[in-house]
């Protein structure tokens, strides 16, 4: 069957039994699930068209490979996030980012060091700020040898150069007296022709050598410049995320003369670099804050020097996406919004307790559209939402054995303890852990609960009760997967027509950026706000 074929009574009426409620077709079911992903329900603007219609008859940039900074999944969103970042930014003619979430600068470091931008990094931990900083102080580190590399491998490529072009002078020449000898035995029954009219002149190949070898000088002089630009260019664009004591200048002595002029020459570059780097670099920085963002939050108060910038978020936990965006809405200053949500378990629901608290702003849901309905989703389906069904499809499988340990721990903390709800959380236990009951003990200590009440032998107890129902637990977790994009989406859905309410809003859209084996988490909410008239 196929989805396009479907209708919404086609797929809702067999799934689940219609007196008890219970799914009886999982067929049916998970067509259902695909029916209603961003990716079926063509909601979802393509990466491409956006950027092409951003950059009109502009080109595309290519700097530096982010693979030498971060691990594969940050380089890929990094990589991804920034170019579009560059260009909604040129769209809009504004130099200044805020980062919202900006953890250890990722991103903040890499938007102001390959595109020039000025970018301050907010986030609410003082120890990932604290972070922020050290990795900047290493990236300094790495500067330094990736600009050692850099004049190295150009000078090892002009070297290169150098001795080949003489080889292939001499090979041309020979070629050309080859042929021209040739053409003279052939036109030497010719009257009007003499050999002396034909045969090269004497000294021809040590002329023709001599005069290759000046011109293999101008091309590698030209070369070389070329080279030297494309380096210096990289310079500027590291440089202008580094205080301006943070490069050395370069000094070696060497013996021969005509090389130490061609070493004056490049301290001489070095220096006005150096001297450039110190101009910009106010600019075209990187600054690492700490805040705790909320929808409330006067940005004028953190960043003293706010101009017309954009806001980015790079996986923003739980309500901070939601109220990123708000704080977008509200203020002028801010023309662009790019924000990729994440944790959605975090996000807090309106109608999710049934507590009427009208002056609280809430994650979910933002439109009107949903408030009018008071729709929920309650903590399980956030949860579910949080899942990677790309990555099982291709083979990564879910922790089944960790949750099992965790679904049993919770029948021993309700049945023990008498315990149902707790603001405490096991975290990582698992892999911490040499066994179930050290996996249990451990997980009651991080509760604050006694378990010196309960022997080894009582825990093991549970284990075995539960053990032969692991496959039980397996399949509905399989069935979360499968249901996962749906509630995505809807989380998606109530952020964009939240930002399709308002009226000084010029564009907006979903658009996957990343590959979702690579980065779950791959669906940016985008936005950007109408210009003013003069």
């Amino acid at each position: 069957m196929k989805i396009k074929h479907l209708k919404d009574d086609d797929m809702f009426s067999n799934v689940f039994c219609e007196n008890s409620k219970k799914l009886i077709d999982i067929h049916l079911f998970a067509l259902a699930a695909q029916y209603y992903s961003v990716s079926n329900l063509g909601v979802s603007t393509p990466l491409e068209d956006l950027l092409e219609a951003l950059r009109g008859d502009n080109q595309a940039t290519t700097g530096i490979k982010t693979d030498e900074f971060m691990n594969n999944k940050k380089s890929h969103e990094v990589q991804v996030m920034s170019e579009l970042v560059d260009n909604i930014a040129k769209y809009c003619g504004i130099k200044q980012v805020i980062d919202i979430g900006s953890g250890k600068g990722y991103l903040s470091s890499f938007l102001s060091m390959q595109y020039n931008l000025k970018v301050y990094g907010i986030d609410s931990s003082n120890t990932t700020t604290n972070g922020a900083h050290e990795r900047n102080r290493k990236l300094k580190k790495h500067w330094r040898a990736y600009q050692s590399r850099a004049r190295a491998n150009v000078e090892s490529q002009r070297l290169e150069k150098a001795n080949d072009r003489p080889v292939q002078s001499e090979i041309n020449c020979k070629a050309i007296n080859e042929k021209l000898l040739n053409k003279t035995s052939s036109l030497q029954h010719q009257d009007q022709v003499t050999i002396q009219d034909l045969s090269p002149p004497c000294g021809f190949t040590g002329i023709a050598t001599s005069e290759s070898s000046k011109q293999t000088e101008v091309d590698l002089a030209s070369r070389t410049q070329s080279d030297e630009s494309k380096l210096s260019e990289e310079v500027l664009a590291i440089l202008n995320v580094l205080p301006a004591d943070a490069v050395e200048v370069f000094s070696s002595s060497r013996s021969n003369c005509g090389e130490l002029c061609e070493e004056e020459k490049e301290q001489r570059k070095m220096a006005s670099l150096k001297a450039k780097a110190s101009k910009l670099r106010e600019s075209n920085l990187y600054f690492p804050l700490t805040s705790c963002i909320t929808a409330e939050t006067e940005l004028s108060d953190i960043i003293t020097d706010l101009e017309d910038c954009m806001m980015v978020g790079l996986h923003t936990c739980g309500d901070l996406a939601a109220n990123t965006l708000r704080i977008f809405t509200a203020k002028p200053e801010i023309k662009a919004v790019c924000n990729v949500g994440c944790c959605y378990h975090l996000l807090s629901e309106q109608f999710e307790n049934q507590e009427d608290s009208p002056e609280e702003v809430w994650g979910f849901p933002m439109c009107q559209y949903l408030k009018d309905k008071g729709w929920c989703c309650g903590r399980n389906a956030r949860m579910s939402a949080c899942l990677a069904l790309e990555r099982v499809a291709v083979g990564q499988m879910l922790p089944t054995e960790s949750l099992f340990y965790r679904a049993v721990l919770q029948v021993i903390i309700e049945e023990i303890y008498g315990v149902t709800k707790s603001d405490r959380h096991v975290g990582k236990t698992f892999s911490k852990s040499s066994s179930f009951i050290d996996y249990v003990r451990k997980s009651l200590k991080k509760l604050e609960l006694d378990d010196s009440k309960l022997p080894d032998s009582c825990i093991m107890d549970y284990y075995e009760k539960y053990k032969h129902r692991m496959n039980e637990l397996e399949a509905f977790n399989m069935l979360k997967v499968v249901l996962a994009p749906c509630i995505e989406v809807l989380i998606l859905l109530d952020r964009l027509c939240y930002l399709k309410e308002q009226d000084n809003i010029a564009w907006s859209g979903l658009v996957k950026l990343f590959d979702p084996v690579k980065s779950p988490r791959c669906h940016a909410v985008i936005a950007l706000k109408k210009q003013p008239r003069f």
